[in-house]
């Protein structure tokens, strides 16, 4: 089973690693300003700090972003198996814009497939005259029995 973050605790984080990030850079101007400008090793020591707290906030923030994609992508996902199966239709079973319902099952295995051609353009085995997929002939994807048999 998938843990689910919840999102405050992805602001918690970002917002700690941001404040621990300013407080670095203060850091460093304070060591900076008590140096007078040359390099010490206190000044070594706040820009490492510095170094790291930037890191560390750059990972908070790939984090939030990350959970932001994903939240995104279900939520997508969700609307789309919505309308495909017809749930957010007026009756339930009553097919939108004259399309027959179809199963979440079945859009699940069509997202795959997609998701697989999309792959193989990106790597440019689409662009060599024939795709290296298998069933290529097919009129959408063999392994979907109801794509072959019309």
């Amino acid at each position: 089973m998938v843990k689910i973050v919840p999102m405050d605790n992805i602001v918690d984080a970002l917002n700690s690693a941001y404040q621990e990030f300013l407080s670095a850079a203060a850091g460093v101007l304070e060591a900076q300003e008590a140096s007078e400008s040359y390099k010490t090793p206190i000044t070594d020591t706040a820009l490492e700090s510095f170094k790291q707290r930037w890191e560390l906030f750059r990972v908070a923030c790939d984090q939030a972003e990350e959970f932001v994609e994903s939240v995104k992508l279900r939520i997508g996902s969700e609307c789309l198996v919505d309308e495909a199966t017809g749930s957010v239709a007026g009756k339930p079973g009553q097919a939108i814009a004259g399309l027959p319902p179809i199963s979440a099952v079945r859009l699940e295995q069509m997202s795959k497939a997609v998701r697989w051609l999309v792959i193989e353009l990106q790597q440019g085995s689409g662009s060599s005259g024939g795709s290296s997929h298998p069933n290529s002939s097919a009129p959408f994807d063999a392994r979907f029995t109801e794509d072959t048999a019309q």
